[in-house]
């Protein structure tokens, strides 16, 4: 590793059409994995929590006057630095008031299997979450409480969105995540055995009640329509969060959440000692 204060390739880029500018601006906009299969970093936590966690920066882009901030990275030999003035900066990056550090990175890669394969699995399947700060907050829940990764069907936003990656404050790197189908989900989650819960605003067995444990996939429904019927109707059990006040559902986020911790709760309960 060699000290980012040596800037020994640092390069100077003048124009907003440089190549590396372009897909830095282009993996903001549209949020996800690009046909490079690189994602992009907003701000220094995401760099650093990239890097600790493994994870390989092509490229640093850097407001000049700001290069004193890559002094304690550690950064490869051979990572590219690029040094832009303010205009052009602020031209590839989406938040008003941006940190002046970005990165493009390599996204990690997992599979269905890595996932599912684990110990007593403990997942949680997003099926058409559409938040992005949703998404990340139960991402970093997620990590926290021992989950085995997430799995996101189609309609779920992508996790390397700007507003999820700073939500999940890095766990989005670490955490296993894939998307899939709910026929191929459903299959493999057969295949392992995993007994499948569906969430539900009420009528559903109290999730203090419910054996969490045990091997389990955790679905959790759209902000506005909750779980869909065809989903909820291939699950094996139905749960429901007990709610005292007069409130007609929980956010999905802390929904997500509050099941996670009593899974997590009730695993640690039932560990061999």
């Amino acid at each position: 590793m060699q000290a980012a204060s040596n800037h020994a390739h640092v390069r100077i880029v003048q124009s907003r059409q440089n190549a590396r500018v372009k897909d830095l601006r282009a993996a903001l906009r549209k949020g996800e994995k690009n046909d490079a299969g690189l994602i992009a970093l907003e701000g220094r936590h995401l760099v650093e929590e990239a890097l600790r966690s493994g994870l390989r920066i092509t490229a640093l882009f850097v407001r000049s006057g700001s290069l004193g901030l890559l002094k304690d990275l550690p950064l490869p030999v051979h990572t590219e630095i690029l040094e832009l003035p303010p205009d052009i900066f602020s031209s590839a990056v989406t938040t008003e008031s941006p940190q002046p550090i970005a990165g493009l990175a390599v996204a990690p890669g997992f599979t269905l299997d890595n996932i599912l394969a684990k110990p007593r699995p403990l997942i949680l399947v997003s099926a058409g979450l559409q938040d992005p700060g949703n998404l990340g907050t139960i991402v970093r829940s997620a990590e926290a409480f021992g989950a085995s990764g997430i799995v996101a069907l189609p309609g779920t936003v992508s996790i390397w969105n700007p507003k999820a990656l700073r939500a999940s404050s890095g766990s989005a790197f670490r955490l296993p995540f894939v998307s899939t189908s709910a026929n191929d989900l459903f299959a493999a989650l057969r295949k392992y055995r995993i007994r499948t819960v569906a969430t539900a605003a009420d009528s559903g067995t109290p999730a203090p009640q419910a054996n969490l444990s045990q091997p389990i996939a955790l679905f959790i429904g759209n902000e506005g329509n909750g779980l869909a019927s065809e989903l909820a109707n291939r699950c094996d059990v139905r749960i429901t969060i007990p709610c005292p006040g007069p409130v007609e559902s929980l956010n999905a986020a802390i929904a997500a959440s509050i099941l996670l911790y009593e899974a997590s709760r009730q695993r640690e309960n039932h560990s061999p000692r």
